[in-house]
């Protein structure tokens, strides 16, 4: 029941990653860096900061308390993840929920899986475990299921005109999207590297008190801080360029309090996703590495719900449309060979 509560989480968390960007899509006449520096200072800098001080008791002792090395690690791994959220907001505007999501997810996977026990020195001891060897094997499956999304993407590109793929995507690009969804991943995975590097941090709210499902929200606040921290650094060099800080407080023919609301409950959303990835970490057993993985293929799944609902394949072929649900059910496929190996490594083989 630990394993099926944890996963519940997971799934919880993943929906929510899936669904944030939704309230951005309508906010009116605000540039992409202004609504989306509003909604992540709410969701990374403001929301963590005051759960991790209504669920963890006496939190600053724990701070205190605490290896600097450990929280140091947590700061530079958010601040590392906060450019790959940025990305991740990019890849979004060029490929749209559907393929954007599916591809930046699954470089996260990827990478998200195999970094925190290669971080942690235990990648080796993986391949003489059978829980181990299947784990990496859903590493290898999520591989495939990524190479099959850019297939479909590939597809898409080639057979619809500019004016067909920007009729559902108004920015859609599928080369600089390919690329912007690759540094993604690969930064974005800092994350899960942010949840290793602070299991220290967790271990001494445990000895303090706090809740089990709850320990990880001050190790979530730190990398959420740094990932705040380079978001905001960039959104406002942006506004800079791009003369748009008059946004922030308005014009004539714009609604403040509309944009402003949700701009707040996108953020609200997306960080309601890290606090039940947060809570499903510590009931995953051995291979709670593997939860991840799974988490990164459930919003894939998740989105890609979404994507049909917005019609970003609309006008596609036959064949595009089995290619991306190929690659989308061999993605699902890879969650359920990360969850079997975590429960072959609960149960200790």
């Amino acid at each position: 029941m630990v394993l099926v509560f944890g996963l519940l989480y997971n799934a919880l968390g993943a929906l929510c990653a899936a669904s944030f960007y939704i309230p951005f899509k309508k906010v009116q006449r605000w540039s992409w860096e202004t609504y989306w520096n509003v909604g992540n200072t709410l969701a990374y800098a403001i929301a963590p900061v005051i759960t991790a001080f209504i669920t963890v008791p006496d939190l600053l002792s724990v701070l205190r308390s605490s290896p600097p090395g450990s929280i140091v690690y947590c700061c530079v791994f958010g601040f590392l993840w906060g450019i790959g959220n940025l990305l991740w907001g990019l890849s979004i505007r060029y490929l749209g929920l559907s393929l954007g999501y599916a591809l930046t997810m699954g470089y996260c996977a990827a990478f998200g899986t195999i970094m925190p026990p290669l971080f942690a020195g235990k990648l080796g001891a993986l391949l003489t475990t059978t829980s181990g060897l299947v784990t990496l094997g859903s590493v290898v499956v999520c591989l495939v299921g990524i190479a099959v999304c850019g297939w479909a993407g590939l597809a898409k590109e080639r057979e619809l005109s500019q004016e067909q793929k920007k009729e559902s995507i108004g920015e859609f690009d599928f080369k600089k999207g390919m690329v912007v969804a690759l540094l993604c991943g690969i930064m974005s995975a800092c994350f899960a590297f942010g949840i290793e590097a602070g299991k220290p941090i967790a271990d001494q709210a445990l000895a303090v008190g706090a809740n089990a499902n709850f320990v990880n929200n001050l190790v979530c606040m730190l990398i959420l801080v740094g990932g705040a921290l380079s978001n905001f650094v960039w959104c406002v060099i942006l506004n800079l360029k791009n003369r748009t800080l008059k946004e922030y407080y308005g014009s004539r023919d714009v609604s403040l309090l509309s944009n402003y609301l949700l701009c707040a409950l996108a953020g609200a959303v997306a960080y309601l996703g890290f606090m039940f990835y947060g809570m499903c970490a510590p009931k995953m057993g051995k291979c709670d590495f593997a939860s991840w993985s799974i988490y990164m293929a459930l919003i894939i799944a998740f989105s890609n719900i979404w994507g049909l609902l917005f019609r970003e394949w609309k006008g596609s072929g036959k064949r595009t449309l089995m290619i991306i649900f190929g690659g989308i059910i061999t993605l699902i496929a890879s969650v359920g060979i990360a969850g079997l190996g975590a429960y072959l490594a609960f149960i200790g083989k």
